[in-house]
């Protein structure tokens, strides 16, 4: 008695599936930002005969394209963008009495020019491009007057050679180097590197023992809160 209230076939069943509409299947939106509705109405005007009524329709939807950006509506510029952004979503098609020279697809297709990438050769690429400025700018000036910054660029020199070649260079190739890139303006003898040399290394190791002897972020706290407990036990 149960199946018999099942008993017409299942052939009378009709399955009626709901249609999918996913945005890929819809056509491209020409500015996205403002929305399907947007376009919607954009494309309704193209549909409107009256070229008056086609005029009030736009600068309605002008209106509403304004209430997206409230705080930019009364400005002159967004005003003048607005139409543009209009036109674009037309694809250039709708004919109505703008108050702004109507753009065309050539202008908005405009290529930007080439940008002049600043080219320059680096006999010593190691070194840097600016290292070579500044041994540059040394050698129009006196060496007694920039010899802090000589023996700064001495020791850069040294240091950067010997992370490219994993090897620290001699005197002569220091040398050597200076004349290249100095243009031959600095040409220094072995003796006056080596006093120089080891005076800027000499403070180059100080500064690196402060920086050893620095305590740490995690030590300062620790040190702080160390402080402050001692402080909480002496008060209680």
């Amino acid at each position: 008695m149960f199946f018999g209230y099942f008993s017409f076939p299942f052939s009378a069943f009709r399955f009626q599936f709901m249609n999918k509409n996913y945005n890929y299947l819809r056509r491209r939106l020409m500015i996205p930002e403002y929305g399907r509705h947007i376009q919607e109405m954009v494309d309704s005007l193209l549909e409107i005969e009256d070229r008056d009524e086609r005029t009030r329709q736009a600068k309605a939807v002008i209106a509403v394209m304004g209430n997206l950006n409230p705080l930019l509506r009364d400005t002159a510029d967004f005003t003048h963008k607005l139409w543009d952004h209009l036109f674009i979503m037309s694809d250039f098609r709708l004919d109505v009495d703008s108050p702004y020279p109507l753009p065309t697809r050539e202008d908005l297709m405009v290529k930007p020019e080439r940008l002049a990438y600043p080219q320059g050769f680096i006999s010593h690429k190691h070194y840097g491009k600016n290292i070579a400025k500044i041994i540059k700018s040394i050698g129009a000036e006196r060496i007694s007057t920039a010899g802090d910054t000589l023996r700064n660029a001495i020791l850069y020199m040294r240091n950067k050679s010997a992370e490219y070649n994993q090897d620290y260079p001699n005197n002569e190739e220091i040398l050597n180097d200076l004349m290249i890139l100095s243009e031959g303006a600095i040409i220094l003898d072995e003796e006056w590197l080596k006093k120089n040399d080891t005076e800027c290394k000499v403070a180059h190791s100080n500064q690196k023992n402060k920086r050893q002897q620095r305590p740490s972020k995690q030590q300062s706290k620790q040190q702080k809160g160390g402080r402050k407990g001692g402080q909480r036990h002496n008060m209680q």
